[in-house]
């Protein structure tokens, strides 16, 4: 362990700097704890404070983390694969505070959290099991030949059945929503191309730009989608792409209208540069969306590109979603793939078959995006008797209007909630955009409870 008399740093900062480079060197290793507050302040003639700040700075980097009374450790896994605004998702840490839980929240115990809403993910109790689904989908799980069809034929099927646009032209499956829409952009954006994209937004999406090599547009929304004008404007600046959520929008829950979509699509037909411009639809909650289907292809087909996903409806870890469009880019996106992962897993496709076709599987996804809307319906009646207005959020997520975000997560932190924080999700972080996201679709019971501590979390004043 670390001595305290190795350090000589009398500040916060300088403390902080010096164990992190201590880190970086190897000096202390992954896993390693560090003295307590009290014994390096102790030693050091420092007063506890300053060493709880330097700990603190640590920890809001990254270097260490916190295990309560275990003590504070290097940490062993820095998770570099995860960028700054995915990481700036988390609720902060708050060393040394004294959770005030609201009795019976229920949810995740452990560091403090007795409920986390910051994760985004479908509750686990509301998804169909896949047990009959493997079961019945083994038999048809062969082989086959590494240049056989990327999709299964009857799958095919029910996917074209179900499109929003029963004329599409080309369908494939991918390996879950994200990789559909990542592998379209492979094929539309190029290094230096602007990408007109909702912000607020998915900040995935904002780092996926950002990897093409292609330049953010940022759009702005309202309570029924894009606004046609943001759109018209962002033309000017002749944007290649398009990126747009059309149902239970992450993080605003706002499913986009079909006369808004209307009014889209004929901001592309009409102003200069809208023609070029393709249009990539992330479906990512279709199934678990009460609002109904909505697509641009309905009046431009030959640009849009949409993505269906079926992770909120039937489990994250099935990696699976649809993907269609034009046929010159599916058959690119196809033609792409057979020089990587070659095609989606067929025994997935078989489940997948199974899960949308056997009534027994059908069944429980009809009542889990029922069960979601009641409570979304439930928690933002709930803060609007508390003055609150989030809108008519679909799907899992709320966007709730704070008056200083980080105060509003240190504050449910100590109440023992998690949820995400708002700036991650702004390709233009504004000062005076004060929001948090909030998994509603997790909260099962104390509705009321919850409301309060996030009633007072949205009026607590900016930390001195």
């Amino acid at each position: 362990m670390l001595a305290p008399t190795a350090l000589s740093s009398r500040s916060a900062a300088g403390l902080a700097a010096e164990i992190a480079r201590l880190v970086t060197d190897g000096t202390l290793e992954p896993g390693e704890r560090l003295p307590t507050v009290r014994e390096v302040a102790a030693e050091l003639g420092l007063s506890t404070g300053t060493v709880a700040a330097a700990w603190r700075a640590l920890a809001e980097a990254g270097v260490v983390t916190s295990r309560g009374r275990a003590g504070t450790f290097v940490r062993a896994e820095r998770r570099e694969w995860l960028s700054p605004r995915v990481r700036g998702m988390a609720a902060p840490e708050t060393p040394g505070a004294t959770p005030h839980t609201p009795r019976g929240l229920g949810g995740r115990v452990g560091a403090g959290i007795r409920l986390d809403l910051s994760l985004g993910t479908p509750d686990p109790a509301m998804l169909p099991s896949i047990e009959r689904a493997l079961s019945l989908a083994r038999p048809r799980a062969d082989t086959g030949r590494y240049h056989d069809l990327p999709v299964l034929p009857e799958l095919h099927e029910v996917l074209a059945a179900d499109w929003p646009v029963p004329t599409v032209e080309a369908l494939t499956v991918v390996d879950g929503a994200f990789d559909g829409i990542s592998r379209a952009v492979d094929q539309v954006v190029r290094f230096g191309d602007r990408v007109a994209v909702e912000s607020p937004g998915f900040p995935y999406i904002f780092d996926l730009v950002d990897a093409t090599g292609g330049v953010v547009l940022p759009l702005q929304s309202d309570a029924d989608g894009i606004l046609p004008a943001a759109l018209a404007r962002s033309l000017a600046q002749r944007p290649s792409t398009l990126l747009v959520q059309t149902r239970a929008q992450n993080p605003t829950g706002v499913s986009m209208s079909v006369e808004r979509a209307r009014r889209l699509a004929d901001v592309l037909l009409t102003v200069p540069g809208g023609r070029g411009v393709t249009v990539i639809e992330d479906d990512h909650s279709a199934l678990i969306a009460t609002a109904p289907a909505v697509t641009l292809a309905r009046w431009i087909p030959a640009q849009v590109v949409h993505v269906r996903g079926f992770s909120k409806s039937h489990g994250p870890d099935l990696r699976i979603a649809a993907l269609g469009g034009p046929a010159d880019i599916v058959e690119r996106i196809v033609r792409r793939r057979m020089l990587g992962p070659g095609w989606t897993s067929r025994l997935l496709q078989s489940v997948l078959l199974e899960l949308l076709t056997d009534p027994r599987s059908i069944a429980p996804v009809r009542t889990a995006r029922l069960i979601y809307r009641d409570r979304l319906d439930r928690l933002t009646a709930a803060l609007r008797r508390l003055g609150i207005d989030v809108g008519a959020p679909d799907g899992i997520n709320l966007w709730l209007p704070v008056r200083d975000e980080r105060a509003a997560l240190v504050y449910l932190a100590a109440e023992g909630i998690a949820v995400a924080g708002g700036r991650p999700f702004l390709a233009d972080p504004a000062p005076e955009v004060q929001r948090v996201r909030v998994t509603a679709g997790s909260v099962t019971e104390n509705v009321r409870l919850v409301a309060e501590a996030l009633a007072r979390a949205a009026a607590a004043p900016p930390l001195s």
